[in-house]
C-alpha cells in the first residue's frame, strides 16, 4: 500500500492501534499504522505510513522506521536504528546498538541503517555498526556483524554471502545490478 506521489496519503488505510500498546505521546507516527497488543514506541521515536509492527515488539526512543515497514512479532528496536521505507523484519529479531556492552559506566550509541526493501529473517541479530543495502536478505537465525551489499543473500554465524536475490526476493546466481526501487 504504498503511497502516490502526488497524493501521499491516497493509499493509506486506517490506524489500528491495539488498547495494551503503548505508544509515548512524543513518538511521531505516520497515518496507517497497525500495531498489536503489549508492543511499546519510546518518546522521539519515529514511524512512517502503513507501518505494521507485530505483538510485542519494543521500539525504543529516537529509532526511525520508514513507510511501508512490517516489524513481526518479539522484535527489539534499540536507538541508533534506522529501517528504510518496505523494510521486513522476521519474528523475534534483535538489534544491538553498544559495541562495548557493559552494566555498569557509560556507553555510546552505534548506528545502523537498514536500506529500503531489505529483509531479514526470523531469529537475526544485527549487530550495531553496520549498514543493510537495499533489496538484502539476511536468512533466519543469522547474526550480521558485517555491511551487506544490495541484494545479497547472508546466512549464517557470522553471516556470510551465499548469492543473491532478485526485487520480489527470489534467490539468483548472478548479480542482478544496481538496485532500482
Amino acid at each position: 500500500m504504498s503511497s502516490s506521489p502526488d497524493n501521499p496519503n491516497e493509499n493509506v488505510r486506517e490506524s489500528l492501534i491495539h488498547h495494551t500498546a503503548e505508544i509515548h505521546e512524543d513518538a511521531v507516527i505516520g497515518p496507517g499504522l497497525y500495531i498489536w497488543n503489549y508492543s511499546k514506541v519510546r518518546e522521539h521515536a519515529r514511524i512512517g505510513s502503513n507501518v505494521n509492527i507485530g505483538q510485542m515488539v519494543y521500539v525504543e526512543s529516537h529509532v526511525v522506521i520508514g513507510n511501508d515497514c512490517k516489524i513481526q512479532n518479539a522484535v527489539n528496536m534499540f536507538d541508533g536504528l534506522t529501517l528504510g521505507d518496505r523494510v521486513f523484519v522476521g519474528p523475534a529479531v534483535t538489534f544491538t546498538n553498544d559495541m562495548t556492552p557493559r552494566a555498569v559506566g557509560d556507553w555510546e550509541i552505534t548506528t545502523t541503517r537498514i536500506e529500503d526493501d531489505a529483509s531479514i529473517g526470523a531469529n537475526a541479530t544485527i549487530v550495531c555498526g553496520i549498514t543493510l543495502g537495499a533489496g538484502c536478505m539476511v536468512g533466519a537465525g543469522s547474526v550480521v556483524t558485517k555491511d551487506v551489499a544490495p541484494r545479497t543473500l547472508v546466512v549464517g554465524n557470522p553471516a556470510r554471502p551465499i548469492g543473491f536475490v532478485d526485487a520480489s526476493g527470489n534467490r539468483v546466481d548472478e548479480d542482478p545490478g544496481p538496485y532500482h526501487a
